[in-house]
Order: structure tokens, then C-alpha cells, then sequence
């Protein structure tokens, strides 16, 4: 699939990802789809990755201390390093796994069957208000779940070690 294509197909989806069917027909099931799928595939297929660039986040939960994956779509940067976002379909609360990475962010993340062990830094500032524009380029109004949360998305660099 060509990149205009699937920025065609993204501008087309996005309004649907934030309405009121995803949020109670999809977001329940996706990411338990998502991993189940690339778990039968031995990792050569992931959902989300058919329109943007996808990773599966592996982290150690805050307070269970137990291994948690969670596929995300993700924004590759020059240097081999992941920008990560926690809308969690613009609800109030902010997903589990950023407290994950504030609690523990040695992580890893496996992206296109590659494991790579990484650090999270959570952005702040003018720094994490300049990264809006390269989210948005990928997955347009990406912002409006945050309006739609009312809350500060978390937005996380998954640095490589």
C-alpha cells in the first residue's frame, strides 16, 4: 500500500476511531485482537500496522510487577526511536500502560518481529507541544482525542538502549 494511500485511508478512518461505535464496539477488542493475531502470525502481521506504523509496547506493571504488551500505533523518528501516545480512545482516564513507563521505563518494544530494548521519557513542554504537528501528519485530528479526554494526552520517546 502506497503512503498516499494510506494517508487517504487515515483521513477517512480518523473521524470514525473517535466516534461513538469505536468507542463501544471496537476499543474493547482491538488490542486483545491485535495481539492474538500476532501471536498466530509468529509476528509477521499486526492490525493497526496496515495503515500506520505500529509496535507492540512490552512493559512490567506498576503495581503487579507483571509483563503487560500493548500494541500501539507509533511514530518512528530518525535515530531508531518510537514516539508513543496515551489516548486511550480520548477517555478520561489515562491507559495503564504509561504508568507503567513512569513507574518502570526500561521496556521494550517489538516492532516488525525485531526486539528492542528501550527507555521511556515522558515529554513535557514545548517539546511535547512540538511533536503535535508529527503526530497529526500521521493520523489527522490525533488531537481531538485530547480535547475529547479532557486531560494532557501522554506522550512518550521510547529511546533505544
Amino acid at each position: 500500500m502506497t503512503n498516499r494511500l494510506r494517508r487517504v485511508l487515515a483521513a477517512v478512518l480518523s473521524p470514525l476511531m473517535r466516534s461513538r461505535f469505536a468507542h463501544r464496539w471496537l476499543a474493547p477488542h482491538l488490542a486483545s485482537a491485535q495481539l492474538r493475531l500476532h501471536r498466530l502470525s509468529r509476528g509477521r502481521v499486526q492490525l493497526s500496522s496496515i495503515l500506520v506504523p505500529s509496535l507492540i509496547l512490552v512493559t512490567v506493571g506498576a503495581k503487579s510487577g507483571l509483563r503487560r504488551d500493548t500494541p500501539l500505533m507509533c511514530w518512528l523518528e530518525a535515530g531508531g526511536s518510537y514516539l508513543v501516545s496515551g489516548s486511550n480512545w480520548g477517555r478520561p482516564q489515562h491507559p495503564g500502560w504509561t504508568a507503567n513507563l513512569i513507574a518502570h521505563p526500561d521496556a521494550e518494544v517489538i516492532f516488525r518481529r525485531g526486539h528492542v530494548p528501550v527507555t521511556a521519557v515522558l515529554m513535557a513542554g514545548v517539546e511535547r507541544e512540538a511533536l503535535w504537528s508529527v503526530l497529526e501528519a500521521q493520523w489527522p485530528d490525533y488531537r481531538s482525542y485530547e480535547a475529547a479526554a479532557g486531560r494532557e494526552i501522554r506522550i512518550f520517546r521510547l529511546q533505544p538502549r
